[in-house]
This record gives C-alpha cells, structure tokens and sequence, in this order.
C-alpha cells in the first residue's frame, strides 16, 4: 500500500512538472511599455505599428519593415487606448507606427 501511495506522489510529481514548460513562450510575455523610442528601438529597431499601419513621412520614403503587433502599439501609444492612457505616447504623428525610423 505505501509504494502505491508513493508511486502515485511520484506520477502526479512528474505529470505537474511537466505541464509547467508546457505554457508557449508568446503567452508568457506581456507586452511592455516603453519610456522612450531609443528603449523601444533597441528592442525593435524599425519600430512597432498596427497591422493595417502606413508610415506617413515627409521624405517620401515610408518604413514598411516594423513589427506589427496591436498590444504592443496600444502599449506604446499612450491616448490610443484607455486601459493605457497613462503611458508614454511614442506615436507622436498618429499614423499608427511607434518610433519608426526612417
């Protein structure tokens, strides 16, 4: 009766530790604000936009190879979104990209 006891603690033991590296690493990052473009550009160089984003600019050369991600651009958008009203605005031109570099 004890090693049936054990060998179950052992099997729950193994089927626990196991589920745990089973959560995919894109679930387990959150996206963050950043407080300012060089911040987010080292992580990002081209920068960050939504998914329908067009560059505007005045050289006539748009950035078209950002990230896009929606989270991330509503984290980094400050008004763009109520929930994060209070983070820093990096969209400053309101085109739908963050900290584009041209």
């Amino acid at each position: 009766m004890r090693l049936r006891t054990m060998l179950l603690v052992a099997l729950t033991a193994v089927v626990l530790l196991a589920t745990l590296g089973a959560v995919p690493a894109d679930a387990r990052r959150r996206p963050r604000s950043y407080p300012n473009c060089r911040a987010l550009n080292s992580v990002d160089p081209p920068g960050v936009g939504l998914v329908r984003a067009r560059d505007r600019t005045s050289s006539g050369d748009p950035v078209t190879n950002f990230k896009r991600s929606k989270r991330l651009d509503i984290r980094n958008d400050g008004g763009g979104s109520r929930l994060f009203a209070s983070e820093h605005d990096l969209d400053r031109d309101n085109d739908g990209v963050a900290c584009e570099q041209h």
